[in-house]
Order: structure tokens, then sequence, then C-alpha cells
């Protein structure tokens, strides 16, 4: 048989692997175990680090709504303490106003018993109604003739700080009854067209022109006052008894005009007839009014 020698030779002589050789087998998989394990340890760690932020936040929030829990319990307690002091508040405003009540009836019932006595001192009847002192009685009303001079606004203020208004006329009688009082002077009336460009009462009904009441020309409207801005939007009662019309910052006297104590004007029915009972009653049946011990 033919023997073939390099068969033979490479069996037995081949080399034994070298210790490199090895190495090179392990490396790739050590690497692969190092690395795994440096991600192992990276992630426990950055777990670590998100669980103590996490707790860190949890803590945060717990103390944020403990100090919101004593903040809102705090703003409850101050919103009771305020509704209780309005509470408060109120009971004395509707007792003051009770005891306001109490006092206007008084101010009625004084007012009718100096009405009474100056009826007695002048020896005069109650028929006609009850004017305050250093005011005249005709028909219903009630007249103040001013002895100081105001801007038509200043007396129209004055006047209803008396309960009462400017003047107004109704009527020829009533007409005849101030001008035979107001001549020679000049007196502020209760007419205007400053509001609305048309002339109207104080209390805003409509004036109806009446061209013999008014000096000749008049109303005019001059515009040459030099009183500063605005037209002659004010009429007033001449020395003459005739109306003319004059800048509103004039200053002059003024006629005031309200209803007697006993006519029940702007008054409701029931007040209207106890304030009739209460005028036409003798001076000593005030001093037993009712209104007198209220309260």
């Amino acid at each position: 048989t033919v023997v073939d020698f390099r068969e033979v030779q490479t069996e037995e002589y081949s080399p034994a692997p070298s210790s490199a050789s090895r190495f090179r087998r392990w490396l790739f998989p050590g690497l692969i175990v190092m690395v795994l394990l440096i991600l192992i340890i990276v992630m426990g760690s950055t777990s670590k680090c998100r669980v103590s932020n996490l707790s860190n936040i949890v803590q945060s929030l717990n103390a944020s709504l403990h100090h919101t829990q004593g903040k809102t319990a705090k703003q409850v307690q101050q919103l009771q303490y305020a509704v209780e002091n309005n509470t408060d508040q109120l009971n004395s405003v509707s007792e003051a106003l009770k005891q306001l009540s109490v006092i206007d009836s008084l101010s009625k019932s004084i007012a009718a018993i100096k009405c009474s006595l100056e009826h007695v001192i002048n020896n005069s009847s109650t028929t006609g109604g009850c004017c305050p002192l250093s005011w005249t009685v005709f028909e219903s009303n009630c007249y103040f003739f001013s002895s100081d001079s105001r801007s038509w606004n200043e007396s129209r203020d004055w006047c209803e700080a008396q309960q009462a208004h400017l003047l107004i006329l109704h009527n020829n009688k009533e007409w005849d009854f101030v001008t035979r009082r107001s001549m020679p002077r000049f007196y502020w009336i209760g007419l205007s067209d400053w509001r609305t460009g048309s002339w109207e009462w104080v209390n805003q009904t409509p004036y109806t022109m009446e061209p013999r009441r008014w000096k000749p020309g008049q109303p005019d409207n001059w515009t040459g006052h030099g009183l500063g801005h605005g037209d002659e939007d004010c009429a007033h009662l001449s020395d003459d008894g005739l109306l003319n019309d004059v800048h509103c910052s004039t200053k002059m006297q003024f006629i005031c005009q309200k209803p007697t104590h006993c006519s029940g004007h702007h008054e409701d029915v029931e007040r209207e007839q106890h304030s009739s009972e209460t005028c036409s009653a003798p001076l000593s049946s005030f001093l037993l009014n009712d209104n007198l011990t209220e309260g």
C-alpha cells in the first residue's frame, strides 16, 4: 500500500493552540458580559436616583398640600367672621332705620304742634293747614320768600333741603298772590330750559309759554352776559312781577314752595287722613299722639 506521508505528518505533528488564541476566543464574550454589568449598574443607579427624586417630589407635594389646607382653613374662618360681622352690621342698620322712622314720626308730630301753637298765637283758624314759621300759607301750599341771594342751582338745593321746591305757578290766583308779595324785588322761580332746551318746571313738567307773563322781548337767551359758559337758561320774577331769563349763576333771592302740613300732597291716602286729623285736633291731643310714645 501507498502511504500518504503528508496526512500522517499532519495528524501527528499539528501544533497545540496558543494562549493568545484562547484569549481571543474569550475576549468578545467577556466584553459583552462586562458591558451588561456596567449597564445593570448604571440602570440600578439611575433607578435609585429616580426613586429618590420621586420621593422628594411626593414630600414636596405633601408639604404644599398641608400648607394649602391650613391657608384655606384660615380663609374659611375669615369668611365666617366677615359673614357674622356683616350680619351684625345689617342688624345695626335695620335698627337705625327703625329709629329713623320713629324720628320721622316725631318730627311730623312736632311740626304739627308748632303749627297749632302758631295758630293759637296768631288767633287764626287751622282750616288753612299748617306751615313752618316764616312761611306764608296760601290755599294748600306754603311759600317762603328768601332774604338772602343765591344762584338758581343753590336756591333749588336749599328748597329741597327744606323738603320743598322752587316755586311752580299753577294758576292765575297763585300768580297774583305771589307777584303781590314779590314786587319790587327779583326772585328765582322753578322754571328753566337748561336740561332739555325747552322751558320746564323744576319737577320736569312742561311749561306752556304765556307771552303776557314775560317782559317784552323775553326770553331772549342772551349770550353777552359775561358770566361764563352757557346761555340764559333760568327764569326769575322781575321787580314788576313779569318773567325774565338770565344766566343761572346770577345771585338773587328765591321763592320755595311746599304743601301745607295738612294738604296731603305727595302723601298716600292713609297719611293724608292722619295729617288732617293731626292738624285739626286741639293742642292737647298732640301730647297723647301715638307717634310720641313709639319705641
